[in-house]
């Protein structure tokens, strides 16, 4: 007795040729966090971007060190908080799904970062809150 063969599915197990053209982007808006490509580990920090030294002027190097900016690129984390450096109010916001890092964009992942660092980026104005205040002696 002959196999009867299924019809409207792929039997020969090789992808389709036109896959990538119908979905470049098979897992956008899923919650998969920071897409794991090539790029998304090689995180710069402000202190690799020139354009950032200028707009925190203040800040130590050390500083600048521990603030990592996400690649272009890189997938945000749905749900997870994030500010734009290149926004002047610094406004913290939570990513969609279907957001990544554009080349227009310096996200900084509140995860990433120490939070009196994260205070200070956020114009938090207590000074116990920013690490900035008067210490016990």
């Amino acid at each position: 007795m002959a196999q009867q063969q299924k019809t409207g599915r792929p039997n020969d197990q090789k992808q389709d040729e036109w896959q990538q053209d119908l979905n470049p982007n098979p897992t956008a808006g899923q919650n998969h966090g920071i897409e794991t490509s090539a790029s998304a580990h090689e995180y710069l920090t402000a202190d690799q971007i020139k354009d950032l030294h200028r707009d925190l002027e203040g800040y130590t190097r050390d500083d600048l060190r521990q603030i990592i900016v996400l690649p272009p690129g890189s997938r945000l984390e749905q749900g997870a908080k994030y500010i734009d450096l290149k926004d002047p109010e610094r406004q913290e916001f939570a990513a969609r799904g279907d957001m990544e890092a554009g080349s227009s964009n310096y996200y900084v992942p509140k995860t990433e970062i120490d939070y009196q660092l994260w205070n200070r980026l956020t114009n938090v104005q207590n000074p116990e809150r920013t690490g900035q205040g008067n210490l016990p002696a």
